[in-house]
């Protein structure tokens, strides 16, 4: 009822301003007037408050003009006032947002940052931050368009006119970050030599001041050599001289000794954020249920704890990573069997439950498509199950929907081309070849060709453009082998095995590779980490997790401002918020939506 009255009020307020009705301003933009109501612009706008406040005490007639905006813009600005809704256009909105700051309308502030942060890309991002840092109430959205534009980098540098246009002050900046998002440090040194070529005349006396940005000690020594110490404007340039010998003493450091903190310390060597940190949350560990949480960084080959106290333990459960939030949902803690689901927000650390499902399910198997989390199967502590049940995060309702073919716990499941894919298992008889999937379109499983092994515990996930089922048991051993499947030709092909079995492990792709992640050996619970390359075909050892577990389950954060949180301390003397020192708002940089 509120809210109606609210919505009838805000009509009838803009219907007599429209009408003329109990006005007592007019507002003159150029040739057109406006009339208003003195109250409603107090109410919206400070700026207007102080001004009625301060030079029109006891006037009768009022009128007051505005320069340096349009006619049109001021009737958007007033439709705001007045209805608390505006019609935000590409064409509009770099001007709107000029009068919003100019009139402090805070509200009408954050939704044009919210509309620019929607039209972000590697096409416009600089200029949109140069724009955004023109105004102090956008000082939150300029830092999300810079952290679009370091987690996008390498896109700008190959697509972006604005990133030629960047000052000597900017780019330093950027390269400098910790958060600057490059697969290999070589990009950085060519980011450099393609800002200076689109002017060399002026800014080859640059190259000395962004050369010792580039973390020299993380390329491969060919590369080093043969690219960057024999760069021409290396050559011509004395004080760089210092700089590579430097970067040549960290790389054979790297080559000849065991990591070190001090790796995440030195300028050349220190690695940058990871885009993307692997969770591994929960499982079964020395007998009993764990709440432990490591954080794997990929870049600095270490996990750090990040283990919340609040959580309570948990295993053989699901969790997924979806619209910034961490969905962990059903699971065992040794005495009771979880309908519940847990939901985390990483950036403020804090959980709290949601809607329980229709069924408790340990041992379950879950994916994501199209926005929803689907959990699929388990053991309800009576029975396996072949029930399957759908959240929707925007209702935070569960639906069940079609059940599978069979009864399934200890599965995996993982979504591909619209689909959802689960394999394997055990239906309390018998550890399954079988896998099926799930089209949404019409609420139907159907069985694929069954898997080469028997695989109960598996660990199955999407990679490229292929289903991989890797590991499990199979009902006398714990499997090294894992295969693959093409939806194209309906076939599962052999890949490289791992270097050691496991079942009821964590699997996820991480900076395009498969990670697998603790499990049970066949003889005890792991803490031991292999990834692998479609590419190569080939397995590496990772470094082990802290935490002996299997019955865990990883998911993969993305895109998180406090990425720092979840990652492997680079500097202990820096603060973990994130800041720029930089003012970027100096820029002429054109904007572009």
């Amino acid at each position: 009822m509120k809210r109606k009255i609210s919505a009838t009020a805000l009509n009838v307020f803009e219907e007599a301003r429209l009408q003329g009705e109990h006005t007592d301003l007019i507002i003159r933009v150029n040739d057109t007037e406006f009339k208003v109501h003195k109250i409603i612009l107090c109410g919206c706008s400070p700026y207007f408050r102080v001004l009625f406040s301060t030079i029109w005490n006891n006037v009768a007639d009022h009128s007051y003009n505005i320069l340096g905006i349009s006619p049109d813009i001021m009737s958007l600005i007033l439709q705001y006032m007045y209805k608390r809704s505006v019609c935000i256009t590409e064409d509009n909105v770099t001007e709107l947002l000029v009068a919003a700051d100019l009139f402090l309308i805070l509200g009408l502030v954050d939704t044009c940052c919210e509309f620019l942060e929607a039209q972000l890309c590697p096409e416009n991002c600089i200029g949109i931050c140069m724009f955004a840092g023109h105004f102090h109430t956008c000082s939150k959205f300029q830092c999300k368009a810079k952290l679009y534009i370091l987690q996008h980098f390498e896109e700008v540098v190959r697509v972006s006119e604005e990133f030629l246009e960047l000052s000597l002050e900017h780019l330093e900046e950027l390269i400098g970050q910790d958060e600057l998002n490059v697969k290999q440090e070589d990009m950085v040194f060519e980011a450099i030599l393609h800002w200076i070529d689109h002017s060399p005349e002026q800014r080859k006396k640059h190259f000395a001041v962004l050369l010792p940005k580039v973390r020299m000690g993380l390329m491969t020594s060919d590369y080093f050599m043969n690219t960057v110490k024999s760069n021409s404007l290396v050559l011509e340039n004395e004080v760089c001289t210092p700089v590579i010998i430097s970067a040549m003493k960290a790389m054979f450091d790297l080559n000849v000794e065991e990591p070190s903190d001090s790796d995440l310390r030195n300028p050349l060597t220190r690695p940058r954020l990871p885009c993307a940190i692997l969770l591994a949350i929960g499982g079964w560990s020395g007998g009993s249920p764990t709440n432990g949480i490591e954080a794997y960084d990929v870049r600095a080959e270490r996990w750090v704890n990040v283990t919340q106290e609040d959580e309570s333990p948990r295993a053989y459960h699901g969790a997924v990573f979806l619209d910034g939030f961490i969905y962990c949902i059903g699971g065992f803690d040794s005495v009771e069997y979880f309908n519940s689901v847990r939901k985390f927000n990483p950036i403020t650390r804090i959980w709290h439950e949601v809607a329980p499902m229709y069924e408790r399910r340990c041992y379950i198997s879950v994916a994501v498509l199209g926005g929803y989390i689907y959990a699929i199967g388990g053991y309800s502590g009576h029975e396996r199950l072949k029930t399957v049940e759908r959240y929707d995060l925007m209702t935070n309702q569960w639906t069940q929907i079609a059940p599978m073919n069979e009864r399934r716990s200890d599965a995996s499941a993982t979504s591909l081309q619209g689909k959802v894919y689960i394999c394997g298992g055990f239906t309390g008889f018998e550890c399954l070849f079988s896998a099926e999937c799930f089209n949404p379109e019409t609420n139907q499983w159907s069985l694929i060709a069954p898997m080469r092994n028997r695989r109960s515990g598996v660990g199955v996930i999407t990679y490229g453009d292929q289903v991989y089922a890797v590991g499990g048991f199979d009902g006398s051993s714990r499997l090294r082998s894992a295969e693959a499947y093409n939806p194209v030709t309906d076939m599962w092909n052999d890949v490289a095995s791992m270097f050691n079995p496991r079942s009821n492990f964590g699997i996820e792709v991480v900076d395009d590779h498969l990670f697998v992640v603790g499990g049970f050996n066949g003889f005890t619970t792991s803490c031991d980490v292999e990834c692998y390359d479609e590419k190569t075909n080939e397995w590496n050892n990772v470094r082990d997790m802290d935490i002996y577990r299997s019955a865990l389950s990883c998911c993969v954060l993305s895109g998180l401002p406090n990425m720092k949180q979840y990652a492997a301390q680079r500097d202990p003397a820096e603060p973990l918020e994130y800041e720029f020192d930089s003012d970027w708002s100096t820029s002429s940089s054109a904007l572009t939506v």
